[in-house]
């Protein structure tokens, strides 16, 4: 199972990577067509945004499996260990249900524009949208799991702190 998952991370990093790529080929393309030769890509725009957008959630996942979002743990740190957990499990069970409540609007999003085009490129609008599912979906276990290693006692006290100082990096 942990192969797999590795794979769908690696996979993820891939996707964003060429994500990247094609926003800078779009947006300089854009650039030097309109400089040089007075025309442009009419879906560069678009196209940009939307990959920007897939790319800051897919990132997002990212951070989130490594622990890797900024956060204040200053009232955190002042706990007592058995503070600390259970403050960890309530905030992870908060952000389960932030994870819910965004699938079901990303669902019902992506539902209602699935067969609206977008003004430029023609695609479908629900494709926008479709990534909070995807987000939601993938975040859900990593935070499921989180919750489990808590519940059986296998964090230490420092992993109860869900940010690392950049020193720590």
């Amino acid at each position: 199972m942990r192969i797999w998952v590795e794979r769908y991370f690696i996979a993820l990093k891939i996707i964003i990577g060429l994500l990247m790529a094609g926003m800078v080929v779009l947006v300089f393309g854009n650039v030097v067509l309109r400089y040089a030769l007075n025309s442009g890509i009419t879906v560069s725009e678009e196209l940009s945004r939307w990959f920007f957008v897939w790319m800051i959630f897919l990132g997002a996942l990212i951070g989130l499996r490594e622990r890797a979002h900024l956060g204040v743990d200053t009232l955190v740190r002042a706990l007592p260990v058995q503070g600390r957990r259970a403050a960890f499990i309530v905030s992870h069970m908060l952000m389960m249900l932030a994870c819910w409540l965004l699938i079901k609007g990303s669902w019902a999003q992506t539902l209602i524009n699935w067969t609206v085009p977008s003004s430029a490129s023609g695609l479908s609008i629900g494709l926008f949208y479709g990534i909070g599912v995807v987000f939601g979906v993938s975040a859900l276990p990593i935070l499921g799991f989180e919750i489990l290693r808590a519940l059986k006692g296998e964090l230490t006290p420092d992993e109860y702190i869900g940010v690392r100082e950049s020193e720590e990096q």
